[in-house]
């Protein structure tokens, strides 16, 4: 089977914490076979019910495919430790470690529980210590575990070898999944593991689609995790922005993540804003267009140039993407011809085609922008044309049109540069207000609205400034008053009346964050950028480590504790990791010229980024910044070094160096490097094969 047949990644096969109930158990597929892992309480075992909400203390590494896991719970005064490897195959190992009584649950089996059971035509014995007692669970199998550590295996009847394995395989399975997922230090300390960790502990099995998916995130999506679906949901820019944290992990799996809603589009081309098993598809609305900018990015990360990038990532999601883009100059012109949220009118559906509806394709339900606005019935948007939105659409044909190039689709790609110029040139003239200093929401009466929020720094995204009114803008709103300060891009000025530091009226969110500072790198404003993105960072780590949380947004304030539902913020959510992959982009960024490789001014590593040639790892030293490809060394730079537009081919290695100091270039082949002095001007470099 060739690379282009293979399925995306994981397959659902084998032993995995999918199930979307539980995070202390695994599940094997495709018999349906489940093992859970709890304490004892007086009333019986509690196995159910762990979330980042209710007794979830630690998660801890999961290799994408299962094969290693360890998560660390705590219930009736207990903490439970477990290390589980499991992945393809039928053999489970598992260790339960805890000062009281673990239990054992075993269901999912055909019949009666015997000592062996029957299920997907296989016979399956649980091997556990003989310490362990059985314990009486209606319909299952289950067993009472001694204080202490508890080894168990679970295999086909007559497997070879047993519980006393377990120590051995885990260890095993615990180097190789160091090995096969990225890691960071340094600076970076250990977001890498953070960002990995909440994206494989959010995947789950959905059985009626027949295929793995990773939603918002597990508790979110499941309604016996206190969420708000029935057992599973998707939502469109979550899923782009978590396929685009995925790209971090595993080339394949980021493109099951980014196809994951493609099929949910509408015959329009609308990806819709949610579909989930038990409500359905939101006919009626979509949300920020995102998704050729995160496919973009992704791609151009997946390789050192086009040879090696995933081709078949740009196949499967440009058709869907480019009539997605082309919906929204159809259904969505509001005042003045610019693009407005909104919501069409669906039969059965009372709540469509109103304000509030409007105001969640927007993805920021409850944004102050929108609090004066109202909905317009004859365009079925808002009054409001939206700078944000205005500015994504056009970052979105730019995206396009590189995606477009890829597929040697060239008259596709002219076609959207021009109507990108065009939008740029209009959406310029219109949005911007010079008594106000920047872009403004643009009313249907043509004043300017007032609100700030960082939606006002898309348009750098857009390439709408020149250079100098760039910078100003970028001053103005990064003032700590309005948009900067140590907890930077809240989502809500923090002088505007109407700042909250509750949701969308003030929390700081990481899809916002991230494309406010991808709007300033592409305008070049690195010195803006490097500051906001070392305060999130910091955000990041803080909650990382305090509560062992990827939040779906972050406090703006210090000392507030978002762990309550009521707070609205998700504990374990993947798009939380944008923050960390900003801090990523200081030392390696993927661009459409090339990489971009920079020293971040203090000791970092970031090691086994997954690309077509091989992994790429990036050190930071006091003496140098090294750049490797599977441990052989591309580039090697004094700290004052900056190297941009960086491609290696079978051919040529070509790159600009920036900055003062020593650079070291090795060529395609692997010959002797070519050594540079860099003294100010930008010095290009191109190396062909000896």
């Amino acid at each position: 089977m060739s690379h282009e047949d293979l399925p995306h990644a994981p397959a659902p096969v084998g032993w995995n914490t999918w199930d979307v109930r539980v995070h202390t158990g695994m599940s094997h597929l495709p018999s349906g076979l489940r093992v859970r892992f709890g304490v004892l309480a007086p009333d019986g075992p509690v196995t159910d019910g762990f979330t980042w909400r209710d007794g979830l203390v630690r998660l801890g590494p999961h290799s994408l495919d299962g094969a290693y896991a360890e998560a660390r719970v705590r219930a009736e005064g207990h903490t439970l430790g477990l290390l589980l490897a499991g992945g393809p195959g039928d053999r489970l190992h598992a260790r339960l470690e805890c000062a009281g009584e673990a239990v054992v649950v075993l269901d999912g089996f055909d019949g009666a529980p015997t000592e062996v059971v029957e299920a997907g035509g296989v016979r399956w014995r649980i091997d556990v210590p003989p310490t362990a007692r059985p314990l009486a669970v209606p319909g299952a199998l289950a067993w009472r575990c001694a204080p202490g550590d508890t080894d168990l295996r679970i295999a086909p009847d007559g497997t070879p070898g047993g519980a006393a394995d377990t120590p051995g395989v885990l260890a095993d399975r615990r180097a190789r999944a160091d090995a096969e997922l990225p890691h960071s230090g340094g600076w970076l300390d250990d977001s890498a593991d953070a960002l990995t960790r909440a994206l494989t502990w959010n995947v789950i099995h959905v059985p009626a689609l027949g295929r793995v998916l990773t939603p918002t995130s597990r508790d979110f999506v499941s309604t016996e995790r206190r969420g708000f679906y029935g057992s599973w949901a998707l939502h469109a820019w979550d899923t782009f922005f978590t396929g685009l944290a995925a790209s971090t992990v595993d080339r394949d799996y980021a493109r099951g993540v980014f196809t994951q809603i493609l099929p949910h589009a509408t015959d329009s081309g609308m990806i819709p804003n949610r579909v989930s098993d038990d409500r359905g598809r939101t006919d009626d609305r979509s949300q920020p267009p995102v998704g050729a900018l995160t496919v973009l990015k992704a791609y151009l990360a997946g390789g050192l140039s086009d040879a090696t990038r995933d081709r078949r990532l740009v196949r499967e999601t440009f058709p869907a993407l480019l009539a997605w883009h082309d919906w929204w100059h159809t259904a969505r012109r509001g005042p003045h011809g610019l693009l407005a949220w909104g919501s069409d009118p669906i039969a059965g559906d009372p709540e469509s085609a109103t304000l509030d509806r409007a105001k969640r394709e927007s993805g920021l339900d409850d944004s102050p922008m929108y609090d004066h606005a109202a909905y317009d019935p004859a365009t079925h948007c808002m009054d409001l044309a939206d700078a944000g939105l205005n500015a994504l659409h056009i970052a979105d044909a730019d995206a396009l049109a590189a995606l477009a190039d890829v597929l040697a689709a060239h008259d596709t790609a002219a076609r959207l540069r021009a109507e990108a110029a065009d939008a740029r040139t209009r959406a310029d003239a219109l949005l911007w207000s010079a008594e106000q200093g920047g872009y403004r929401n643009l009313t249907a009466d043509g004043t300017h609205d007032p609100h700030v929020s960082p939606t006002l720094l898309y348009p750098l995204l857009a390439g709408l400034p020149d250079p100098g009114r760039a910078a100003a803008l970028a001053d103005a709103l990064l003032e700590p008053g309005v948009l900067g300060g140590d907890r930077p891009l809240p989502s809500t000025a923090r002088d505007d009346p109407a700042f909250a530091a509750t949701y969308w009226r003030g929390r700081i969110w990481a899809p916002m964050a991230y494309l406010a500072v991808e709007g300033l790198r592409r305008s070049g404003l690195t010195d803006h950028s490097r500051a906001v993105v070392r305060a999130l960072l910091r955000l990041f780590l803080t909650e990382w480590h305090e509560h062992s949380h990827v939040r779906e947004n972050y406090p703006a304030h210090s000392g507030e504790n978002l762990t309550g539902l009521p707070a609205r913020s998700d504990g374990l959510m993947a798009w939380g990791g944008l923050l960390a992959l900003l801090a990523f982009g200081e030392l390696a960024d993927a661009r459409e010229d090339g990489w971009r490789f920079a020293h971040p001014g203090e000791a970092a590593a970031l090691t086994g980024l997954p690309l077509g040639e091989g992994r790429l790892s990036v050190h930071a030293d006091d003496d140098a910044l090294t750049v490797t490809l599977d441990g052989g060394e591309l580039l090697r730079a004094a700290p004052g070094v900056v190297v941009t537009g960086y491609v290696r081919d079978a051919d040529h290695v070509t790159g600009t160096a920036h900055g003062h100091g020593d650079l070291a270039v090795t060529p395609p082949d692997g010959g002797p490097p070519l050594r540079l002095t860099v003294r100010g001007a930008p010095l290009p470099f191109r190396l062909p094969r000896a």
